[in-house]
């Protein structure tokens, strides 16, 4: 499955941290933007699992939007960049 994450994270040091897990398993689109293509549930798990035991909960958030094959064909982008590569990404 496809996974478009993003966060909030207020501290420097946690919001490196979180980056380079994030890196492990994605493309970074935008600063605080992830593109995280062919996630098993194992490994979603793993990561959500990895990013909630950095964060804050108090003051930080991390969103995990799960897209299908047909929502990644409908994506629509301003600006630079490239749109997420349907073909990259198994089936739903």
């Amino acid at each position: 499955m496809f996974y478009l994450v993003c966060f909030d994270i207020s501290d420097d040091r946690t919001r490196y941290r979180a980056v380079k897990v994030l890196k492990g398993y994605g493309q970074r689109v935008q600063k605080s933007v992830f593109e995280c293509p062919d996630l098993t549930e194992k490994k979603f798990l793993k990561l959500k699992d990895r990013l909630e035991g950095l964060i804050d909960f108090t003051t930080d958030s991390v969103r995990y939007y799960r897209q299908c094959r047909g929502c990644l064909a409908e994506c629509e982008l301003s600006g630079i960049g490239e749109p997420p590569r349907v073909e990259d990404f198994g089936a739903c």
